[in-house]
């Protein structure tokens, strides 16, 4: 069998080859960083996200102890891939004023605009994408090294890929937990393959955050514990993607127009002014999901539901949970003319969406009555 410095430098070129930017190799260890992982669910700061809370046989978090998922592994394989856009940030104001004057007779539907998170505006669910090239790399490891045993994840494994790809050399894990790369910046997807291969490791990437702190302070919603530390329950992507039922009212106008996920840490992070765009083909934005218009949003029965985000992350948040994302985007537009639209959702049979409705229709008549900047009120 090759030596593994051979192999590893295989693996690389298989990264490169399967169309990976950036590829490494991680010693399996017990890093520091896993300590914190048991402490951080027991403060409750996952939230209802009970599957980061499977355990191993000896009762030990799988998250925090890989032996505990593959007790024969001894290297882990970390990829990442670019999904970045040249779209818009969240951060920047969408082509719509929150409160345009018009008369009193003008009934021009509204385009209020939502946001939807920037990996999430691709043709394909990026799990699928990033799981056929890493099977690509697999295949050329397995070729060379038919022996060994291998297991792949794409964000879907029982281990903190972040963790790993740090000491894979991949990127540094930054202030607001994501993963830098200091040429690529956070915009990437990582995919990971655990082998029996006592390959070479690479070096740890440096952290390069500094004094920095805007991801931290551009938070609307205050999710950031400190530095490196995120309450996921205070989280915009956890209260559109993972929360079920009510989303806490004191949270809700921090929430903004988003109604799945969040980008604003990142669009923030210096390191991601010059990331480059991403040149595979799925990961282009989809039309529509780039800024998409509220009412549309809302006035989307169950079966469009599916059939628009058939293959998109977006279905995670389910049907009424995107409606309920979309009440709450309504009622932070400033906007009066979605009331209508917000009345029809304030009649739903479900009651959580019925409830979130109800919310923003106090809310856009309370806000339409407070002169803004100097502007004369909606009416």
């Amino acid at each position: 069998m090759p030596s593994a410095t051979a192999i590893s430098e295989l693996i690389k070129r298989a990264a490169g080859d399967a169309g990976f930017e950036l590829s490494g190799i991680a010693p399996v260890r017990e890093f520091p960083e896993l300590d914190y992982f048991p402490a951080w669910l027991a403060s409750g700061h996952g939230g209802e996200m009970r599957y980061l809370e499977t355990r191993g046989e000896s009762g030990r978090l799988k998250r925090a102890f890989l032996a505990e998922v593959a007790p024969w592994a001894r290297s882990v394989i970390v990829c990442a891939i670019n999904y970045n856009s040249a779209e818009p940030k969240s951060t920047e104001p969408p082509s719509t004023r929150a409160c345009p004057e018009r008369s009193r007779g003008d009934h021009r539907p509204s385009t209020a605009l939502g946001w939807i998170s920037r990996y999430a505006w691709t043709a394909e669910d990026y799990h699928d994408s990033v799981m056929r090239r890493l099977r690509q790399v697999e295949a050329r490891l397995r070729a060379e090294a038919p022996e060994c045993q291998t297991r792949c994840y794409v964000d879907t494994g029982p281990l903190v890929e972040r963790v790993w790809a740090k000491y894979a050399g991949v990127g540094w894990q930054g202030k607001n937990t994501c993963i830098i790369n200091q040429q690529l910046g956070s915009w990437i997807f990582l995919g990971v393959i655990l082998t029996s291969l006592e390959l070479e490791p690479g070096l740890p990437a440096p952290d390069r955050c500094g004094a920095c702190t805007r991801c931290l302070d551009a938070c609307p919603t205050n999710a950031f514990i400190a530095p490196y530390k995120l309450d996921a329950t205070r989280c915009i992507s956890y209260l559109t993607i993972e929360k079920r039922g009510e989303i806490p009212q004191d949270l809700r106008e921090g929430v903004g127009r988003h109604v799945f996920g969040c980008d604003i840490c990142q669009d923030v992070c210096p390191w991601n002014r010059r990331a480059p765009a991403t040149t595979a083909p799925e990961f282009a934005p989809r039309p529509g999901l780039v800024n998409p218009a509220l009412v549309w949003l809302a006035a989307m029965n169950e079966d469009e539901f599916r059939q628009t985000f058939r293959l998109s992350p977006v279905r995670r948040t389910r049907y009424n949970g995107l409606r309920r994302n979309v009440a709450i985007a309504m009622g932070n537009s400033g906007d009066p003319r979605l009331l209508l639209a917000l009345e029809k959702l304030a009649a739903d049979p479900d009651p959580t969406v019925a409830e979130h409705a109800r919310w923003a229709i106090r809310k856009l008549t309370a806000d339409a009555t407070v002169p803004r900047n100097g502007e004369k009120p909606c009416k």
